[in-house]
């Protein structure tokens, strides 16, 4: 099984959570997995939103003390 990239964006707020996990997806390659951790509610729509338009896979979504945790998986090269 492949290593899964963590991006902390805790204390981040929108657009940043977006931001940080576009940035870190650019750099991997097709197949990858990304868990992004977050404190800000609105990434429990903005992240999955994101990854709907570009392709990518949201493979689990998780909330626990006001942190919400996505497992992404990249399935597509941005155009």
């Amino acid at each position: 099984m492949n290593e899964v990239v963590e991006i902390d964006a805790r204390r981040l707020l929108c657009p940043l959570p977006v931001i940080r996990l576009q940035n870190c997806i650019r750099q991997e390659a097709v197949g990858t997995r990304v868990r992004i951790t977050s404190t800000d509610p609105g990434s429990l729509n903005d992240i999955p939103t994101w990854c709907r338009l570009y392709g990518h896979a949201v493979l689990e979504v998780d909330e626990q003390d006001n942190e919400y945790r996505f497992l992404v998986e990249k399935a597509a090269d941005e155009s």
